[in-house]
């Protein structure tokens, strides 16, 4: 059986269309499907839409209530969590993925040997500005954090149950669930697709949450930082050194007569910078340990709803 996890967050909209895509996927499974459904703190009606419509639905769902929002991620890792199936496949609710991906993703689990299957995007149907900032974002991605993300991007995978359960045990906060899946390796396919133009609603992906998102994957996966300081520095030291040869010549053969206060001023004052710049980095790193030694939970299911389908109606 295939567990379908949808993080919903503000898609009150959305959700009719969800629903009957859902439900075309569950007979194109032949009912061997179960959907869990993840409201994130959405502060829309989706949990009482949804609460009121599932009991009549023919798959078998759930819905995992959380008592705020996590983001994105830490609902994906809640539906998983919660999920029975044999393989796991995640969908955005806003259908800019088609539903169509997860019938392939899903038949590449089980006629390849393959532990998990990543969607590429190949093209967009968004708006220009939309498009370029998606470009930069994940060629910096690529760049700064795990070079084996797709130019495309990745925002829908499917795995079996192995794989599923050693995701699960990296409870790290402020990482990125799309990196870690790069990180563990295993056997992996590509799948690519055209995402679809959002129909409904607005997206809750701001560039605040991008520009958080990026700066998390960098300090969870790599040293850019520390190596940056460290190469900075010593260009700098270097400079200085240099500098400090020079105004010593000029001082002994009398090229200098008053010291310049402007110029001291400008080095302490760089100097100053330098440093607070330094322990800001250190402090991110030293930060994000303190955060996962506190053991808190990474999301909190409030309530968690549970419905057997219709299925013998099909």
């Amino acid at each position: 059986m295939l567990t379908l996890v949808i993080p919903v967050y503000g898609n009150e909209a959305n959700l009719p269309d969800l629903l009957v895509s859902v439900a075309g996927l569950y007979l194109k499974l032949n009912g061997r499907l179960e959907v869990v459904f993840v409201v994130d703190g959405s502060p829309d009606r989706c949990y009482e839409i949804l609460r009121a419509k599932l009991p009549s639905q023919h798959f078998q769902s759930k819905i995992v209530l959380l008592s705020r929002n996590f983001g994105s991620f830490m609902a994906i890792r809640a539906g998983l969590q919660h999920g029975t199936g044999d393989r796991f496949a995640v969908m955005a609710a806003d259908l800019q993925e088609p539903p169509e991906l997860v019938i392939e993703m899903n038949r590449i689990l089980i006629q390849q040997e393959v532990d998990v299957v990543v969607g590429v995007r190949e093209s967009r149907q968004d708006s220009w500005n939309s498009q370029l900032a998606s470009k930069i974002f994940w060629n910096l991605y690529r760049h700064y954090v795990i070079p084996e993300i797709p130019i495309g991007g990745v925002d829908i995978f499917a795995c079996n149950k192995v794989f599923r359960d050693r995701l699960l045990t990296l409870e790290e906060r402020h990482s990125s669930l799309i990196a870690q899946i790069f990180w563990l390796g295993y056997r992996r396919e590509i799948v690519t697709y055209s995402r679809l133009e959002r129909v409904y609603g607005k997206s809750a992906w701001t560039f605040r949450k991008k520009v958080n998102y990026l700066m998390d994957s960098i300090f969870s996966f790599t040293d850019i930082p520390i190596k940056a300081l460290i190469r900075f520095g010593a260009f700098g030291a270097v400079l200085a050194a240099l500098f400090g040869v020079l105004t010593l010549i000029a001082k002994i053969n009398g090229m200098i007569e008053v010291p310049g206060y402007a110029m001291i001023m400008l080095t302490v004052t760089f100097i100053g910078c330098l440093n607070l710049f330094g322990l800001g980095i250190i402090g991110s790193y030293a930060w994000r340990t303190y955060e996962n030694t506190k053991n808190r939970p990474l999301a909190i299911p409030m309530r968690v709803d549970s419905f057997r389908g219709r299925s013998e109606d099909i």
